[in-house]
């Protein structure tokens, strides 16, 4: 039996109560939602609301801003390319995921946008100051991710909000790592928060949200059938339809419906804590190993994740041993270029990301894993 502990890719398993919405789905929801007057297209229609409903409560945000995507990377493209547009400058966090950093450096190397990357320190003063340190008359956003998907840490979204807020920038911020483990709301200073369906909020994967408070316009940047206005060429103006071109992914999203639903029935802080205790069983159990580094600096904050390495042993290889032990953990470089140069991690790291499901046995088993992996490796 496979032990998942790579949940910040995709958690899994997922809850009881998704498994049977997925499957109710598939039986049920056969119609195409808002096209067509007859039963079935009226009863997928109103499943597909009641998930936008429930996600839009969820993040404080109205039903018609809140946007079902494919995945985070699709919002945040949808997020920084609609809101750049008309060209202008923005800001990254040196800590960003490819899904941001990698569709920002394309328009800065088209020369549709200027580009700065905003320094993220342990401190968050620091942080922020670097960030307003960057701003110019003509920058339009800042991209931040909540939480890293690497290390965790938490970067400080509240005071960036403020920031933007006092600048009249827009804040679009990642949610995929702090989502669903943290009460992220729109009330904290961001303007547009993009998010994955198929990590902390427990949907199936093929599901991502994007959350906008309408302040800042979105230009389109896929147009096509919306089921509303058929006999315009034009794409709808109007949210959520201006952004959700074609048949969308109905089984998806009520199953991401059905995931904020078991979060809430469980409560976010307790969702955080079990797993923040986990983390920190790991952390004491890899500090007994010599020669295995955990990747977190004092007065930082964390997200429940933790990235290590250990010395002669490439990142690849460990999570390859440890995977022949029945453990899933994820090696490499994860999507993040610029949060491992940040980091100076030239080899990557292995990143312990556990669920609510995952338990205090199961983490000492790993534990006791990479310290035989390091014997092995001594001998």
């Amino acid at each position: 039996m496979m032990i998942n502990f790579d949940n910040a890719a995709t958690t899994f398993p997922k809850p009881l109560r998704v498994r049977r919405a997925a499957a109710d789905a598939v039986m049920n929801y056969g119609g195409n939602a808002g096209r067509g007057g007859h039963q079935l297209a009226m009863r997928t229609s109103e499943a597909y609301y009641n998930a936008r409903e429930t996600a839009a409560v969820f993040f404080g945000a109205e039903p018609e801003n809140t946007v079902f995507t494919l995945n985070c990377t699709y919002a945040l493209n949808m997020a920084i390319h609609g809101v750049m547009a008309q060209g202008g400058h923005m800001i990254i966090s040196s800590m960003e995921h490819n899904s941001a950093a990698r569709p920002a450096v394309a328009l800065a190397m088209k020369k549709q946008i200027t580009l700065s990357v905003a320094e993220v320190f342990p401190d968050s003063e620091r942080t922020v100051e670097s960030f307003r340190r960057l701003i110019r008359s003509d920058t339009r956003a800042i991209v931040c991710t909540l939480a890293s998907n690497v290390t965790g840490q938490l970067l400080p979204y509240r005071e960036i909000g403020e920031l933007c807020r006092q600048h009249d920038i827009c804040f679009i911020a990642d949610g995929a790592q702090a989502c669903g483990i943290y009460d992220i709301k729109l009330s904290d200073g961001i303007n547009i928060l993009c998010t994955a369906g198929h990590k902390g909020l427990y949907g199936l994967t093929g599901t991502g949200l994007l959350i906008t408070d309408g302040v800042y316009p979105i230009a389109p940047i896929i147009q096509g059938g919306t089921g509303s206005g058929s006999l315009s060429l034009f794409q709808p103006s109007l949210l959520p339809d201006s952004l959700e071109s074609g048949t969308p992914n109905i089984i998806g999203a009520v199953t991401v419906g059905e995931g904020i639903r078991f979060i809430n029935s469980q409560g976010t802080d307790n969702i955080r804590v079990h797993e923040e205790r986990l983390c920190a069983s790991f952390i004491t159990g890899l500090k007994t190993i010599d020669g295995v580094t955990v990747y977190r600096d004092e007065g930082a904050e964390y997200a429940p994740i933790v990235s290590f390495s250990i010395e002669g042993v490439p990142s690849e290889e460990a999570a390859a041993f440890l995977s022949e032990k029945g453990f899933c953990l994820r090696a490499g470089y994860h999507c993040a270029a610029l949060a491992h140069a940040s980091l100076g991690t030239r080899n990557g790291t292995v990143r312990f990301a556990p669920s609510v499901f995952n338990t205090e046995a199961e983490t000492a088993k790993l534990v006791y894993y990479v310290k035989i992996l390091k014997n092995l490796q001594n001998s």
